[in-house]
């Protein structure tokens, strides 16, 4: 899954995309990934306000962006993920470099939970050293590997690359999951979509019918 800490519906769509492969179980079986992506790549440590931020991003008034944050928290009750205040929009590139090392040591899943809850849950910054180590605590990395990498540019060049190789490959919104590097399903769905588009994958793979 291309995805970024920042994007509320990432939160709703790995949560949703969670629940459809618990339902799979062994049926289906499914290696997830995090593929790096930025929504605020200029974004300076400091961040902006987010109100003001994503109206004028997006083209929104008051009333749209309430509308858009009410739809929002209710995508995620539904498959049990709870919105707080997000009052600030930060950069997100050091918490891609804690999912990378996450991937490489087999906790990205967990990582990811942790940063998004951080996040769009408690509100709190996913630049910042302090909660990108708390999320790698909650992951099981080891501290002093994450405290290296924090010191250090650390994974920056493979963050990038595979930034630019999902633009390259024409994803430029996110969530985009790409199953098998054939399919690819763009946006947060339910559970049961989820589940049923992967089965009907499987069964391609397999031979069988759609």
């Amino acid at each position: 899954m291309t995805s970024d800490v920042a994007c509320p519906w990432c939160a709703v769509g790995v949560h949703a995309l969670e629940r459809a492969l618990a339902e799979l179980g062994a049926d289906v079986p499914v290696t997830l990934t995090y593929a790096p992506f930025e929504l605020n790549p200029g974004l300076g440590p400091e961040g902006v306000e987010a109100a003001g931020y994503l109206k004028q991003k997006y083209g929104l008034t008051d009333a749209q962006l309430a509308a858009n944050r009410q739809h929002i928290r209710e995508r995620g009750e539904a498959v049990g993920f709870s919105f707080g205040e997000r009052a600030h929009v930060w950069n997100t590139f050091d918490a891609h470099r804690l999912l990378h090392l996450a991937g490489l040591r087999g906790r990205q899943h967990a990582a990811q939970r942790a940063l998004l809850q951080a996040y769009h849950g408690d509100g709190r910054n996913p630049s910042s050293p302090e909660v990108l180590r708390d999320a790698a605590a909650a992951a099981g990395l080891d501290a002093a590997e994450v405290d290296a990498m924090l010191a250090s540019d650390q994974y920056a060049d493979e963050v990038r690359q595979a930034e630019a190789q999902a633009h390259a490959r024409g994803i430029h919104a996110v969530p985009t999951l790409v199953i098998d590097g054939r399919y690819r399903v763009q946006g947060a769905h339910t559970p049961e979509d989820y589940a049923q588009m992967l089965r009907r994958i499987a069964a391609q793979a397999a031979g069988g019918a759609a």
